[in-house]
């Protein structure tokens, strides 16, 4: 009976051509003692090798020849002997080192760590993978644990030639044998095994200790101080090596002296044995004794009949409490857990703690010092770059390398800061400790810079959407770290570090989005695990801190909220499905900007209010699932998660919402037990007065609340927890929806391209609105005629009985059917569908901010108008006119604007009606109406009939100056029909408008205050104007002569001739300025007036509307005959009786009114008090 072969892992005859190339490599021999010797062609099975490697296994995506290499000991028995056997002073053997930078080219391939999900292993991938990851183990164990201590430092020999050359003048070979060496120091620090010791052959220690001593840390610290001017892509591979040997190292041991480290250790094993105690203390109420070690079972009657539950254990027949919570463990229901989304790499996490042997530990303490003392800055500042510009060799996992890594560095910069502050203290050497204290911070600057908080918020709002929670951890853990920093800034005695703090937190604070995204972080928390939930916690904990500090500090702060206008304007339109959807919503660059600074305010900030977003169901859970783990939580952490709890409840006053079962539950576990927390510890205090408090509240509430037995059992929405602080419940006020501004068309427009512009612009993205209007309008035109034609047949029958018919009754209004929920919004809230319903015909009933108002057609609108409007309308609906205009056509959109009302006339302008597309008419919204000519009097035969000849010969000049009548083009009516509205609109900008002046309430005792007043007033002002006719009587006689030297130097007139009058031209609106006729000078009382001014000298206005007022008044009182005009546009010659002359007649024996020669003008200058004061 033949045995049957078993399979075997790798194909044979591969098997055959490695192991042939394996042994041809060379080997140990007894004639050379032992000594590994070189075969004759080595360098060529090198190659060999790495060929079958990159051709055989990358290319077909197997493992078989790493498989063969591992089992014929190629690292172990060739590759490192021949490292070895290097000489350190054999530099000039060009064949030694390309030997040896091949045996370099295999390792990192091995070494090189296996990474690939569950959907990309395959059968090949499950049979290999177990064996090649045992055999990296013995790789790593191998070359740090070699004799001669001298592998690595072979390899940084081979990289030396390539680094001293400039950046500048370095070929690819070069860069190649940098990248070579530092991924092999990678793929050192990467391999582990699984539940290692810190005194294991590859665990941390061991790798750190001979990066230490085979020169690995100072090479790296050559490269990150001068990264950016003599290296420039091995910044992600630096990345990768610092954050494999640093993450999971605990940073507070790390700056520790061995006698600090001594007592930790001490009092953490004390701590553990206290535990332990605690552990035994509560197990020994209920151990089993001699005495009871007999079994025992009980059935425990259940409240539904014939329902029995059965407890083991003799503790069940003396305590009742003990039997039911035996009840309760047995019928736990345990939660099936569902597969996490988020594939976490083993290699990548940074949760997991790590322990350091004391070597380590100091050698690891002296490299971070360096590190944060010359290349923090360089490194972290390239990389940022780097990932900023997405650059090629920037891969997704550097991402939370990157944050992590700051976090740690920031970390250990204050806890650095920190002991060295101590050390200073002790040593009572304060100048020194200023002298670090002026120049730390500067050290870390590269990451407080702005580009650095825009990458991280960017970082972490984009993996919380994709819900990637291993790198939101990563980022989280970073901001709390800046804003530790940052604290610790604003605490520093430097006025710089104290101005720059405050900088820094304005920008962070100033956001609105940062307060919304940390509210996110908390309240997402599901089973992301205990590292994202101490580190959203922690978050939480120290923004919220450093807010309310900075808040009461700035009591202005103000933050910036925005509004995302666009993108819910571009759902919109996508949801729609229009035709012209694309090319609607792809708007300009410059357009989303200008939206966005649009949509963006700025509003006082309230921390009140930004911290009740905190107390609400989801975060209180994220804090209660942390404070479960309360027996594993230090004291920085159990104090967090009493300042939350003591936040809400009492600060924020909502304890109403820690009123739970279960939180009660968890409260008393940790005070009294089972397993309770340390009496000793120095929160525990607190925590006990915390729930004494809660629990005194929860009893007072009781009695004031009795719902709130049963409220207790469930988690509380925010209108329960209202109900049961105040008792009633909350009063929400809806607002009422307001009405979109009312359209029209620009310009004279018929009717018809009026309702064409509707059309056109609602046929690009509502036609089914279109089509609405159409079938109202067709249904109403049928319903109409039908009326109209029984309504003739009732007319004619009248008619053969009567002789006199009575009048026709109207036709009945047709109401507007919406026929959908849709369309009544529509109706409500669509501008130019309203628009294109008015111009139709249709009427709207009630106010205008009526939702639910009602449409109809009214009774004047025929059957046969109705057929017309349908017709227009369906005849633009299949034509649409998108533009308007020949030399510079106009898009329907533009013919629209805003109808002026008054009450749409306010000083400041809101956004109500934002996304119209609608632009106001400038100053046309905000003129008043024209309230009606301002002349005083009506015009008399004569000054209208010159009026009217005056016009004629205007218009005969302009027309003869054009060239004709039919001279005039369209440029020329068009350009006088511009400074025709121009003229209209600079007079319209004028009228200052009486309807919008109320009277005041009445109130009389004011009212005759007021007039007692006015009177006074009015007395001594006649006295002064008396004054001042009596000043001018002294220079009458001086008056006459220099009037007769006139009469002798110029023609006689003839009495019956007539007088013209001086027409008043005011210049502007409120002139004082009163013309009289030259043809009064006889009397005595208005030639005393004239000598007031005299040949215009004092040519000064009044000042005010008052004094022009008072003059006026003045002048009436004196003459009653004499009448001031203004001049509203038109020429007014108003006549005026002679007062020393009586009247004039003509030859006919007529009164007709007498026009004098024009003169030079004259005014009166008059003194009045003035009440300004």
């Amino acid at each position: 009976m033949e045995l049957e072969e078993t399979p075997t892992p790798v194909d044979p005859e591969v098997r055959a051509y490695v192991y042939s190339l394996v042994s041809a490599l060379g080997g140990t021999g007894t004639d050379e003692d032992g000594r590994y010797v070189l075969g004759d062609d080595a360098l060529a099975c090198l190659k060999d090798l790495k060929r079958w490697l990159k051709f055989y296994d990358e290319k077909a995506n197997r493992l078989d020849v790493a498989r063969c290499l591992a089992e014929a000991n190629l690292v172990e028995g060739d590759l490192l002997e021949i490292l070895g056997a290097w000489p350190e002073g054999a530099t000039e053997d060009k064949v030694r080192g390309k030997i040896a930078l091949a045996c370099l080219e295999l390792l990192v391939p091995l070494t090189w760590p296996i990474e690939k999900n569950d959907t990309q292993l395959t059968v090949n991938h499950h049979r290999h993978i177990p064996y090649i990851q045992l055999a990296q183990a013995s790789y790593k164990r191998a070359m740090l644990e070699r004799q001669s201590k001298t592998v690595l430092r072979t390899a940084v020999r081979i990289g030396l030639p390539s680094i001293a050359i400039p950046m500048g003048e370095r070929t690819a070979r070069d860069e190649g044998i940098i990248k070579i060496i530092l991924y092999l120091f990678r793929n050192i620090s990467i391999i582990c095994t699984a539940g290692e010791s810190k005194e294991s052959p590859t665990s941390r220690s061991a790798t750190i200790e001979a990066f230490h001593h085979q020169d690995v840390l100072a090479l790296v610290l050559t490269i990150c101080s001068n990264m950016g001017e003599d290296f420039d892509t091995q910044d992600v591979v630096i990345l990768e090596v610092l954050f494999h040997l640093l993450k999971g190292v605990g940073v507070e041991k790390l700056f520790m002296d061995e006698s600090q480290l001594k007592k930790n250790g001490s009092n953490e094993l004390g701590a553990l044995l206290a535990k332990e105690k605690n552990m035994h203390r509560s197990y020994a109420k209920h151990a089993p004794s001699r005495h009871n070690r007999f079994g025992t079972m009980i059935w425990v009657k259940r409240d539904e009949p014939g329902r029995v539950s059965t407890v083991s254990g003799q503790y069940g027949l003396t305590d009742q409490q003990q039997t039911f919570s035996k009840m309760d463990q047995s019928k736990k229901w345990n939660k099936p857990k569902q597969r996490s989304r988020d594939i976490e790499k083993v290699n990548d996490r940074f949760d997991v703690p790590v322990s350091l042997t004391n070597n380590a530990t100091t050698h690891l303490r002296l490299f971070v010092e360096e590190f944060l003392d010359s290349s923090f800055n360089p490194l972290f500042n390239h990389i940022r770059r780097a990932i900023e510009r997405e650059a090629d060799r920037v891969l997704e996992c550097h991402g939370p390398q990157f944050f992590y890594l700051i976090s740690w560095f920031l970390e250990a910069e204050r806890v650095r800061r920190r002991k060295k502050q101590e050390a200073e203290k002790k040593r009572k050497n304060n100048k020194i400790a200023e002298i670090f204290e002026a120049d730390s911070f500067s050290l870390i600057a590269s990451v407080l810079t702005q580009e650095t908080f825009v990458l991280l918020n960017r970082f972490i709002q984009d993996r919380l959407d994709m819900k990637v929670w291993h790198d939101v951890n990563a980022g989280t853990r970073c901001f709390t770290q800046i804003l530790l920093i940052i604290q610790e800034m604003a605490d520093s005695p430097l006025e710089e570090d104290q101005e720059i703090a405050e900088n820094i937190q304005n920008r962070i604070f100033y956001e609105e989005s940062t307060h919304d995204r940390i509210l996110a972080i908390l309240r997402g928390y599901k089973d992301q695990g205990f590292g994202y939930l101490d580190s959203c916690t922690e978050l939480s904990h120290v923004f919220l801190r450093m807010l309310e500090r900075y808040s009461r500090e700035k009591v202005d702060l103000q933050i910036r909220s925005k509004r995302r206008a666009r993108k819910k304007k571009k759902a919109a339109a996508v949801q729609r499905g229009d035709a012209d959807t694309n090319d609607d919503v792809a708007v300009s660059e410059v357009e989303d900007v200008a939206e966005a600074e649009r949509v963006s305010k700025e509003r006082k900030f309230d921390f009140n209010r930004f911290a009740l977003k905190f107390a609400t169901q989801a975060c209180i859970d994220t804090f209660i699932k942390f404070t479960k783990f309360y027996n594993d939580l230090n004291t920085e952490q159990l104090k967090r998660a009493h300042r939350f709890f003591y936040r809400v409840a009492f600060k924020q006053e909502i304890s109403v919402i820690l009123f739970r079962v279960d939180y009660f539950l968890l409260f008393n576990h940790m005070i009294k037990g089972p397993d309770p927390l340390d009496r000793a510890s120095p929160v525990y205090g607190e925590w006990e007065e915390l729930v004494r408090q809660l629990i005194k509240r929860m009893t007072k509430k009781m009695k004031e609340r009795p719902e709130l037995a049963v409220e207790m059992l469930f988690s509380k929405i925010p209108s329960t927890v209202f109900f049961l602080e105040h008792g009633y419940e909350k009063q929400t006020i809806s607002s009422r929806p307001r009405a979109p501004a009312t359209l029209e068309v620009k310009g004279a427009m018929a009717k018809e391209e009026q309702i064409s512009v509707a059309v056109a612009v609602l046929h690009e993205q509502q036609l089914d609105a279109i089509d609405w209007v159409v079938k109202i309008l067709l249904t109403a035109a049928s319903e109409r005629q039908c009326w109209e034609t029984a309504a003739a047949a009732k007319r004619a029958e009248h008619d053969s009985s009567i002789d006199h018919a009575e009048p026709d009754s109207k036709a009945p209004s047709i109401i507007v059917n919406p026929g959908s929920e849709e369309r009544r919004i529509a109706i409500f809230k669509d501008a130019k569908l309203r628009l294109l319903m008015t111009l139709s015909g249709f009427e709207r009933l009630g106010i205008d901010d009526e939702p639910n108002a009602t449409w109809i057609i009214p009774s004047a609108l025929s059957a046969r108008q109705l057929h017309e409007t349908q017709e227009v309308i369906q005849k633009y609906r299949d034509n649409p006119i998108m533009e308007y205009g020949e030399d510079e056509p106009i898009a329907a959109d533009e013919m629209l604007r805003r109808k002026s009302t008054a009450s749409a006339r306010r000083v400041e302008y809101d956004d109500e009606s934002e996304g119209d597309g609608i632009v106001s008419n400038g100053d046309d919204d905000f003129l008043f109406p024209a309230g009606g000519p301002t002349r005083t009097g009506p015009l008399t035969a004569a000054a209208a009939l010159e009026h009217l000849k005056k016009k004629r010969r205007k218009r005969r000049t302009s027309t003869a100056s054009d060239g004709g009548v039919g001279a005039l083009d369209d440029e020329t009516l068009e350009r006088r029909w511009k400074a025709r509205e121009a003229a209209d609109l600079e007079k319209r900008k004028k009228i200052k408008s009486a309807e919008y002046v109320f009277d005041s309430e009445d109130d009389a005792e004011a009212d005759r205050i007021f007039f007692e007043s006015e009177e006074s007033r009015r007395e001594r002002q006649a006295k002064r104007v008396m004054e001042v006719l009596k000043a001018g009587m002294v220079d009458r006689k001086k008056k006459e002569k220099r009037k007769s030297d006139d009469k002798d130097d110029g023609p006689k007139q003839h009495s019956k001739k007539k007088q013209r009058i001086v027409e008043s031209k005011s210049g502007s609106e409120g002139d004082g300025d009163l013309q009289f006729p030259v043809g009064y000078s006889s009397s005595p009382r208005i030639q005393e007036l004239e000598l007031g001014s005299q040949s215009g000298k004092e040519d000064t206005p009044p000042s005010t509307p008052h004094e022009v007022f008072a003059q006026e008044k003045i002048l009436r009182d004196i003459s009653p005959n004499i009448r001031t005009t203004e001049d509203d546009g038109a020429s007014n010659k108003i006549p005026i009786q002679a007062a020393a002359g009586g009247e004039v007649d003509d030859e006919d024996g007529r009164d007709e009114p007498v026009l004098l020669p024009s003169r030079r003008r004259q005014r009166v200058a008059l003194m009045f008090e003035s009440d300004s004061e």
